[in-house]
This record gives C-alpha cells, structure tokens and sequence, in this order.
C-alpha cells in the first residue's frame, strides 16, 4: 500500500512538474496596429509559428494609429504603423524602437463593372475627385487620361478611412505633394477632415463600402483589392508614367529614394522623382514599434526572434503578397536597431 501511494505521489509530482514546464515554456505575444500589413503579418506570424510552436501571436488590426496608442499605453507588446514616428511624438513615448519591416503600394481601387478596365488617373483628377470638385466619371479630365476608353456619366461615390490610418497618412501625403489646392485646404496627416465622402473603419471597411457602392473610388493595400476582386487604376508618375501598383513599381519606388532612406528611414516614398520612370506614385514603407526594454526575458527573446525573422526570411515570403521587400541598406539599419533590444536592462542574446 505504501508503495502504491508513493508511486502515485510521484506519478502526480511528474505531471504537475510536465505541466509547469509546458506552461513555462509557452510565450504569447500580442501586437495591434496597421491594417495595411495585416495580410503579410498574418503569414509571418503563421510561418514563425510552424518553427517556434511554443509562441503564440496574436496581432489586432486596429490602425496605425491605434497601435501606436497600445505601444504608449503598454497594452500590447509591439505596435506596427504606416506612419513613423516623428522626433517630437518619440519625446513622449516610453523609449521604443521603431524599424520598416515591409513596403507596399496605396492602389486606388474602384466599382465601375460597365468598365473594362483598369482605369487611368492623373495626380491633377484624382485630387479634384477627393477635393470634391470631380464628381462624375465622366468628368473631362478623367477622359483625358484615358482616351478612347467608354466612362459612364455616374456619379463618383468617394470612400476614405473613418479612423487614424497609416494608409490616409500616405495618400495624404502623396495628395499634398501633387496637389497645392489639397495641401491647403485638407493637407496630410493620420486623420484629415475629409471634403467629402463615406467613411469606411480599416482596409475592410473600405473594400466593404467600395464593393456595396456602384460608381464608387477609395483606397486600399493591393491585398485587399486583389481579394475583394476589385480593379486597380494605374496612377500618372512624375516621368508622366501610368503605373500599374505591383511589387516592382513599389521597389521602383524604394529606388528613386535611396540617398534619402539611408539618412533616415522614415522618409516618405510618395511621389518618386521624375528618374524614376517605372515607379508607382503611391506607396509607403510600414514601422514596427517595438519598447526598448520590458521585464520578461523570455518574451523579449521570442519578440527579438520574431521580428529577426521579419527582417530576412519574412522578406521574401512578403512578396508573395506583393509587398517590396527591403533593401540591404535598411535591412542593415534595422539589425542595428534589434540588438538594441534588452530585457530587464541586460541585452538578449
């Protein structure tokens, strides 16, 4: 009997001990912020896992700048944003470290099914559309840029992002910079008081409102509209070029700003310059921003190798969904920046 209930014991010990382990051993990680990169996130985060099954991620798909706010606010573990965080925002931030993990093009997308398209915008209509002054698609202007082609004479139904957006940033940004008239009267920025038009909350808002409104334009990252089976209008450059968005324009969009990225990688990529021939206008680089320091060692250490992986492999397997990989100049950038990483003040091996 006595031997019985030892043996038991033990069995019972064994267990409890297997299981503290197991539970020791599961780190679960949480991140919320841009849906821009919501669909190459959720394959990193898919493909990570096969190889380190004891980390669990979960990342949120709040917007920019939602993610932003959870970093500030310590409620998740790392944030991801379309727009960088400027000097003066950083002051206020706990100390964090902010890289470009991808980038990818801002595709104008649409619902005109009489058309077959892909329709053509230059920056001077597709500025009037959303000022408001453009109202139909058969506006002159829109018929310039794209002769011979049948446009119907249907009102334009404008849709923009409802909340703090890193994608409104970038379009924004781009409109500014094309359009004189737009950058006094809205400007740029995360959330701008739109002229006209319906709101949408997330890229899946957006394609939701774009595919429920005949006649209607919005703005989406190409995985969306590429799901959605929505169209993607081809934007005039500044080498007077109508681009199609893909993983090489965007690239080509990298390209026309190297000098710059190399000072400082949050610059813009709207806009590329005339030399750029093959460049899509309209594209933006994505941040991870991520807390310099926090207590537990072993969840800083499975950030750190998430976001190594990012960084290499995860590169390639983002242009699967045509997001631009980076350049080596960056890559070079944002290793410096990860071993900054510590965990209770010491680095992580």
């Amino acid at each position: 009997m006595h031997h019985r209930f030892r043996a038991a014991s033990l069995l019972t010990l064994a267990v409890l001990t297997l299981t503290a382990c197991k539970s020791s051993s599961n780190v679960k990680l949480s991140g919320a912020g841009s849906t821009f990169v919501y669909p190459v996130m959720t394959l990193w985060i898919q493909s990570f896992s096969q190889s380190h099954p004891a980390v669990q991620i979960n990342y949120q798909s709040i917007g920019s700048g939602g993610g932003i706010q959870q970093v500030k606010a310590g409620t998740v573990d790392f944030g991801a944003s379309d727009v960088p965080l400027a000097d003066d925002q950083l002051s206020s931030m706990p100390p964090i470290i902010q890289i470009p993990e991808t980038a990818g093009p801002v595709c104008i997308t649409y619902n005109l099914g009489a058309v077959s398209g892909p329709i053509q915008l230059s920056p001077e209509s597709l500025a009037g559309i959303y000022l408001g002054t453009i109202k139909s698609w058969h506006d002159p202007l829109i018929a310039k840029d794209n002769p011979g082609m049948s446009l119907p004479s249907q009102p334009i139904v404008v849709v923009h992002r409802a909340e703090s957006s890193g994608t409104t940033n970038a379009f924004t940004t781009y409109l500014s910079a094309v359009s004189p008239e737009w950058q006094s009267k809205v400007g740029k920025g995360t959330n701008v008081s739109w002229p006209v038009g319906l709101g949408g909350k997330g890229s899946e808002g957006v394609t939701g409102q774009l595919r429920q409104s005949p006649g209607a334009i919005g703005y989406v990252e190409l995985t969306y509209a590429q799901q959605n089976h929505l169209p993607v209008a081809r934007i005039k450059n500044l080498a007077g070029n109508f681009i199609e968005p893909t993983l090489q324009s965007t690239t080509a969009a990298i390209d026309g700003f190297t000098t710059q990225l190399r000072q400082d990688p949050r610059q813009p990529i709207v806009n590329p310059p005339a030399t750029a021939t093959d460049a899509y206008p309209i594209a933006t680089l994505s941040f991870l921003i991520i807390p310099k320091d926090g207590p537990d060692k072993a969840k800083r250490s499975a950030l750190k190798s998430f976001f190594q992986y990012i960084i290499t492999d995860g590169q390639a397997l983002a242009g699967s969904l045509n997001y631009a990989p980076l350049p080596e100049d960056l890559k070079q950038f944002n290793q410096q920046q990860l071993n900054q990483m510590t965990a209770a003040g010491q680095p992580i091996q």
